[in-house]
C-alpha cells in the first residue's frame, strides 16, 4: 500500500482556539501532514465538555501543551512557540489575544515570517466586533435560516454548525494561500476571518443578493426527504426529467398531467408534495431502495454517521480508521491524510515540547512551579 499523501508535512501550527472553527481548521492541517500544538488554558478546551464526540474527531493528530497565558512565565513560551511556527491560530474575542500578549503584532517580532489567522464571530473591525455569538445567531443573521431545505416545511436548523465547520474550511484556504505567497514573497500574514461572513457567503452564493429571490428557488418538490411505511426517511435526488420517468415505473400512480413537466412540477408542487408524502409511506423503505434501485433513481436512506460507516463505498475508499473519519480527498492514488495519533489529554505533551524548543529541566520546574505550565 502506498504511503499516505502528507503535503503539509514539515509545517508548524501553533492553536490557540478552543470550540470549533480554529480545531476544526487544524484538523484539517493534521491530518494533511502537519505538526499541531494545541495550546490550552489549565482549565482545558471548553469544547472538551462541550461537545466531547467532536472534540474527539477535531483533535486527533496533535500535541497539547497547557499553558497558563496570564502568568508571566510563559511569555518566554510564546515567543519560543512563535519562533517555532509556520502558522498561529487564535479564536478569542478582538482584543483578547492582545491582552493575552499572543496577538500577531507581538509575535511577528519574533517571526516576521508568520501566518496568524484570528477567527472571530463577526471579525476584528465593524460594529459587531464585540457582539457576542454563536453558530445559530451567525447563520441566522447571515441569511441561512431564511429559506426551507424541504419544500413542505418550515426553515430549520442543520445539526452541523455551518458556520463554524465552514469558517473553520475557510480558515484553512486562507492560511494555506498565505503560505503559498510567502514562499514567493517570504513574508508572512496576519488574516481576519469572520464566521458571519462565512456563513454569509454560503446563503448568498446558494441564494443571491436579489430581494426578490424566489423562497423555493433552490428546492423541488420530487428533491426531498420522506417518511415510509416503517417510520425511516428516504431521499429522492429527481431533478432531470429522465429520473422522474424512472420514478414513474415505481409509482404509476403519480402519473398525471400536472406533473408532465418541472415547471408544472413546482407549479403544483404543493400537491405533489402531498401525494408523494402519502405514496413514500406505502411501502419500507428496503423495498423503496430496491425498487428505485433498479430503475435507477437517486434514492437513499437517513442514517446515522455510525451507521453509514459500514457502508462499503466508505470502505473501499479507506474513509474511517479505527474510531476516526479520514480527509476526504485522494491524490495521485493516495489516500489523503493520515491517522498518526490519538487525541491528546490536557497537558499530555507539555515536557515534550518545552524540551524541543530548549527549555532544560531546571526552567521547566520552575514554570510548574510558577503554574505557567500546570501539567
Amino acid at each position: 500500500m502506498s504511503e499516505p499523501w502528507q503535503p503539509l508535512s514539515g509545517v508548524k501550527v501553533v492553536d490557540f482556539s478552543m470550540f470549533v472553527p480554529g480545531p476544526f481548521c487544524s484538523a484539517i492541517l493534521a491530518d494533511l501532514g502537519a505538526e499541531v500544538i494545541k495550546i490550552e488554558a489549565p482549565r482545558g478546551d471548553p469544547g472538551r465538555g462541550y461537545v466531547p464526540a467532536q472534540f474527539r474527531m477535531e483533535n486527533r493528530n496533535k500535541r497539547s501543551l497547557a499553558l497558563d497565558l496570564k502568568k508571566p512565565g510563559s511569555a518566554e513560551v510564546v515567543e519560543r512557540l512563535a519562533r517555532h511556527a509556520d502558522i498561529v491560530l487564535e479564536g478569542f474575542r478582538p482584543g483578547v489575544a492582545k491582552r493575552l500578549k499572543i496577538d500577531y503584532e507581538t509575535l511577528k517580532i519574533h517571526n516576521g515570517r508568520i501566518i496568524y489567522c484570528s477567527i472571530s464571530g463577526y471579525g476584528q473591525t465593524g460594529p459587531w466586533r464585540e457582539r457576542p455569538g454563536h453558530d445559530v445567531n451567525y447563520v441566522a443573521a447571515a441569511g441561512a435560516l431564511a429559506f426551507s431545505g424541504q419544500w413542505l416545511k418550515a426553515p430549520v436548523r442543520s445539526s452541523l454548525p455551518l458556520a463554524d465547520m465552514g469558517g473553520g474550511a475557510f480558515a484553512a484556504i486562507s492560511v494555506l494561500s498565505a503560505l503559498h505567497e510567502r514562499n514567493t514573497t517570504g513574508k508572512g500574514a496576519y488574516l481576519d476571518l469572520s464566521l458571519f461572513e462565512s456563513a454569509f457567503f454560503w446563503a448568498a452564493m446558494r441564494h443571491s443578493l436579489d430581494p426578490q429571490a424566489d423562497p423555493r428557488a433552490h428546492i423541488f418538490p420530487v428533491n426531498d426527504v420522506f417518511e415510509t411505511a416503517d417510520g425511516k426517511r428516504l431521499t429522492l435526488g429527481i431533478l432531470e426529467e429522465h429520473f422522474w420517468e424512472n420514478f414513474l415505473k415505481a409509482a404509476p400512480g403519480l402519473r398525471d398531467a400536472r406533473f408532465a413537466t418541472d415547471a408544472l412540477r413546482r407549479q403544483n408542487g404543493d400537491e405533489l408534495s402531498s401525494l408523494l408524502e402519502k405514496t413514500m409511506k406505502t411501502r419500507p423503505a428496503d423495498e423503496w431502495l430496491r425498487v428505485l434501485g433498479e430503475n435507477d433513481v437517486p434514492v437513499d436512506v437517513c442514517v446515522t454517521p455510525a451507521e453509514a460507516k459500514g457502508n462499503p463505498q466508505l470502505a473501499s475508499r479507506e474513509a474511517v480508521k479505527g474510531e476516526f473519519v479520514q480527509f476526504p480527498v485522494w491524490a495521485d492514488g493516495r489516500r489523503g491524510g493520515r491517522i498518526r495519533r490519538g487525541v491528546p489529554g490536557l497537558g499530555e505533551h507539555s515536557r515534550e515540547i518545552l524540551v524541543e524548543l530548549g527549555f532544560d529541566d531546571a526552567a521547566i520546574a520552575q514554570m510548574r512551579k510558577s503554574g505557567s505550565v500546570p501539567i
